[in-house]
């Protein structure tokens, strides 16, 4: 399937819809009221830093909504008040924060349903509306839809679509596209569908086993076995590794991408010489501005005196559980939850260590003076930050008194 043009002519169709339908003035005071919050532009306006009692609370200088977020979000909304009466769906999560998702819920905004982790399109009837999430959708996905002769509204963030052309660049070279993200990711789901040929590494441990068996060879069935699902049909690693392209889900961390992207020039240098890097390697910017920014922030805070950090953010987003990670390197114990409603009576706190699941930590807010760090991820509202410092002032006044 030639992927560029199906998405170039989708887009040239009347159906096709990837700006707003002039509702801006009337969505922007809706999602002002439901996500905005005066007590953090408080914050924000008093260096980031608010102490109420024995406790002080640093925010990171870059956290939560994002543009391509806040813009897909505006789009979905817009949609609803564009198309009062007619059926609408979402192919996934619009963003990864379960309130946002809920007031999509509240407007009759549909999900398509999934069974048995495939998505059932058949419940889509010709003329119905479909929004596709910020995270994009896949070519199989959209061509289904489109098939169907439905209405897409196309929320893709602008950084994901960058990701997609960068991939398209490696298949007209028949490069093989390295894609630094979690394979099941909804993002990496769509980007892999733009490739003939791909892999899916998820971090750089992966990528120096990769990196070793193009040097030196090895076990293919083991690396078949180690990589299921995460590469594309028919994919063999002692043909489909001598050019590489390296991509990747926006969200991860930048640091790591950058390694990853590095190693596989040295790789390809040392095997093939200088003079001929060009020829199996290539490489393109493709790390999202606001997910650096809130990484950059992240490690600004954490230079910072801190008792413990609250990383608030839906438990399946990406860029939020690479916040958490980050504070975890540094030996700061860390919390993140998705809502304050996990910040529990008792100085209880229900939240997901990293790579676990769910559980219950008491005496989580220490005794006496403490400082709390404090940041959220791409898809989090300023108005969930809020509630959570909140209660977190509220549960260590009560915690004084008891």
């Amino acid at each position: 399937m030639d992927t560029k043009a199906f998405r170039r002519s989708l887009q040239q169709s009347n159906t096709y819809h990837r700006k707003g339908f002039g509702h801006q003035e009337e969505v922007a005071e809706v999602m002002d009221n439901a996500y905005q919050s005066s007590l953090i532009q408080q914050i924000r306006q008093n260096n980031y830093i608010l102490t109420q009692g024995n406790v002080t609370i640093r925010l990171a200088e870059a956290f939560g909504f994002c543009w391509g977020v806040e813009r897909a979000v505006a789009m979905a909304y817009e949609t609803r008040q564009h198309f009062p009466t007619e059926r609408i769906w979402i192919t996934n999560e619009i963003i990864h924060n379960p309130s946002v998702n809920q007031h999509l819920r509240d407007m009759n905004v549909e999900f398509i349903p999934v069974n048995d982790s495939d998505k059932d399109f058949s419940v889509v009837g010709s003329g119905d509306v479909v929004i596709l999430p910020a995270f994009g959708a896949s070519v199989q996905e959209m061509q289904i839809l489109n098939d169907k002769g439905c209405k897409i509204i196309d929320t893709t963030c602008p950084w994901v679509s960058k990701v997609w052309n960068t991939v398209e660049k490696h298949k007209k070279k028949q490069y093989t596209s390295i894609i630094h993200g979690k394979y099941k990711h909804e993002e990496t789901v769509a980007t892999s569908s733009f490739a003939d040929k791909y892999l899916v590494l998820l971090n750089l441990a992966e990528a120096e086993y990769v990196a070793d068996y193009i040097l030196t060879g090895g076990n293919r069935e083991e690396f078949l076995a180690k990589f299921a699902n995460a590469y594309s049909a028919n994919f063999d690693p002692d043909r489909d590794l001598e050019s590489v392209g390296i991509a990747n889900q926006t969200t991860m961390l930048k640091s790591e991408t950058e390694q990853i992207g590095k190693l596989f020039e040295r790789t390809m240098m040392q095997k093939y010489g200088p003079a001929n890097l060009n020829e199996h390697f290539q490489s393109f910017n493709t790390i999202c501005d606001a997910t650096q920014e809130r990484q950059d922030a992240m490690i600004g805070l954490l230079e910072e005196k801190l008792d413990l950090m609250v990383v608030i953010g839906g438990f399946n987003s990406s860029n939020t559980t690479h916040l958490q990670e980050m504070a975890i390197e540094r030996g700061i114990p860390s919390y993140h939850i998705d809502s304050s409603d996990r910040i529990l009576e008792g100085n209880q706190i229900q939240h997901k260590p990293l790579n676990k699941d769910l559980e219950i930590a008491t005496k989580w807010l220490p005794e006496g003076e403490i400082i709390v760090g404090v940041t959220s991820g791409a898809s989090t509202p300023d108005r969930v930050v809020e509630e959570a410092i909140q209660k977190i002032f509220a549960h260590k006044a009560l915690a004084v008194t008891v």
